[in-house]
């Protein structure tokens, strides 16, 4: 079992610090629930410069070395939650983006139904664009499903599906071509009454 004098004591001689002495005896306690001193002393060689770059490698050093100590485990929940549960709170976040006026990231989230895979919740988007523009609130929908289905693993994942993308037909020959894959009867027309594009 290590003692908070220990940890100190290593802390003081890895970054060389001074600390300051404490008036109340300190025990022993286990790592876990460590508190350090409140007053710590960083002792400079007189050498070296205050904004020399060892004197700001040593201060990072002491607080990266204290918050390594001092974080604590925080359990967020993580209910289980299904593809029903999942698009309604979905939904409704759409329905409140709508309702303040944005519009447009209204349509992205109500283009296609998300699909939900144990808690990644994958959605598909028709073009970089539309990507870009979800992600600028993506955050605000994530903390949103995150509070409402109880659940703090959700992620989600966009891609990109160009292939829904549709073609343009400029000339007549093209506009024809795009009219007879919607209807290959039209082929049938034109060459019964042989006619021209």
């Amino acid at each position: 079992m290590v003692t908070k004098e220990e940890v100190v004591e290593l802390i003081a001689e890895s970054i060389d610090i001074k600390i300051a002495p404490i008036e109340n005896t300190v025990k022993e306690e286990p790592i876990e629930k460590l508190d350090l001193p409140t007053k710590i002393e960083i002792s400079i060689d007189p050498k070296v410069s205050a904004f020399s770059l060892s004197s700001i490698k040593a201060k990072k050093e002491l607080l990266e070395a204290g918050k390594a100590l001092l974080k604590e485990e925080i359990h967020l929940p993580t209910e289980d939650f299904n593809e029903t549960d999942m698009l309604l709170f979905w939904n409704k976040y759409a329905q409140r983006l709508g309702d303040k006026g944005y519009k447009i990231m209204e349509s992205l989230l109500l283009i296609n139904d998300p699909v939900l895979n144990e808690t990644t919740i994958t959605l598909e988007l028709p073009n970089q664009g539309s990507k870009i523009d979800f992600e600028a609130e993506k955050m605000g929908l994530l903390g949103y499903l995150k509070g409402h289905l109880h659940n703090h693993n959700i992620t989600i994942e966009v891609i990109v599906n160009e292939s829904v993308a549709t073609k343009m037909a400029f000339t007549p020959q093209e506009k024809y071509n795009r009219l007879t894959e919607i209807n290959q009867n039209l082929d049938i027309l034109r060459k019964t009454f042989d006619l021209d594009i």
